[in-house]
């Protein structure tokens, strides 16, 4: 997949979104998408509410939590921001992430920005990702059924035990879930307030993305530059954005790693949040000094005070790094390989 990425003579740059349910919902940022998106990450908060892992309550101001930097980059600002660095239409991105909550709906406007917006899915053929799996026990497919209709006897006994009169005209028949509706890993949202247990095909799905997210990892640390839409999401643990950034910075110091404050990019943009696509010249300079900073040490001391605490592998030097002066190698000793 790097040679692929190699062979279309143009450096390329990798992308990871950093938007996972989990991390949305640990943050309480359910109000920066719509629809069914907004409801399926505070069930998620809700849950993780239940089982202790988040002490807080459970509605949050999302629009406060991504002025503090505790909200992922929305791609559509990504794509905006590469632009502002003078990156031109034609760049290729690599989109890493084995899943980005939200779906394709949130990158069209960053593949409006940049045509040669790819994935593996791109450069790879479903049976070359097939292959990597390797043969697997067929499951049984998830028949959707349609609830018993209730018959009128069913129904005149439910009025008759709805209490003493004066009552409300009965409700509306209820609406019919169609099939489409029930189709994806969100499908239980249509008829139940509890999300179920992950099935036998969840949790082969599940395993799958950890063998794309390995594919994606090689692929971020080896790309030219590296962007990342959320690091540091304070949970203890290091995320892949973290880890790629950690090991860019173990093996090529010098690497164009992009470490941006996501709060002082939340201000930039509230000043132009009514001329995005146009935005003056004084924003795109201040955004190109500040991203210019992150690649500099200003942005690797920023990047070691927020990671240190939390895991050293988001920020592996100095305690990585050889502190062996040459002075003290006197008697060199040459090997096999010269």
């Amino acid at each position: 997949m790097v040679e692929r990425l190699r062979a279309w003579g143009q450096p390329f740059l990798s992308y990871h979104p950093g938007l996972v349910r989990d991390t949305l919902a640990y943050h309480g940022c359910a109000e920066l998408f719509q629809d069914v998106h907004t409801e399926l990450i505070q069930y998620r908060r809700a849950q993780m509410i239940r089982q202790g892992i988040i002490s807080d309550e459970l509605n949050v101001d999302s629009h406060l939590q991504r002025e503090n930097g505790s909200c992922p980059l929305m791609p559509e600002e990504v794509g905006l921001l590469l632009r502002a660095m003078g990156y031109p239409s034609k760049t290729i991105i690599y989109l890493a992430g084995s899943q980005t909550f939200g779906g394709q709906r949130l990158l069209i406007p960053l593949r409006a920005m940049f045509a040669n917006l790819v994935d593996r899915t791109s450069l790879c053929s479903k049976t070359e990702l097939s292959d990597l799996v390797g043969p697997e026990t067929p499951l049984p497919s998830d028949i959707f059924q349609l609830p018993r209709p209730k018959s009128e006897s069913e129904i005149k006994e439910e009025w008759n035990r709805a209490g003493p009169r004066p009552r409300p005209l009965p409700p509306p028949p209820e609406r019919r879930i169609y099939p489409h509706e029930k189709e994806g890993w969100y499908g239980w949202i249509t008829e139940t307030d509890k999300e179920p247990n992950p099935s036998p095909r969840d949790l082969r799905m599940q395993a799958h993305r950890l063998l794309w997210d390995a594919l994606d990892y090689i692929i971020s640390v080896e790309a030219d530059a590296f962007f990342p839409g959320f690091n540091n999401d304070g949970s203890g643990w290091p995320d892949f954005s973290g880890l790629v950034m950690g090991q860019r910075l173990y093996e090529r110091a010098s690497s164009r790693t992009y470490r941006p404050d996501r709060k002082t990019i939340a201000a930039l943009f509230d000043i132009t949040r009514g001329n995005m696509y146009h935005p003056k010249h004084d924003w795109t300079f201040s955004v190109k000094e500040h991203l210019n900073k992150s690649l500099s040490e200003e942005g690797l001391i920023r990047q070691s005070l927020l990671s240190k605490p939390n895991s050293f592998l988001s920020h592996p030097l100095p305690e990585c790094s050889c502190r062996i002066s040459s002075l003290e190698l006197t008697k060199q000793i040459e090997g096999k390989d010269g």
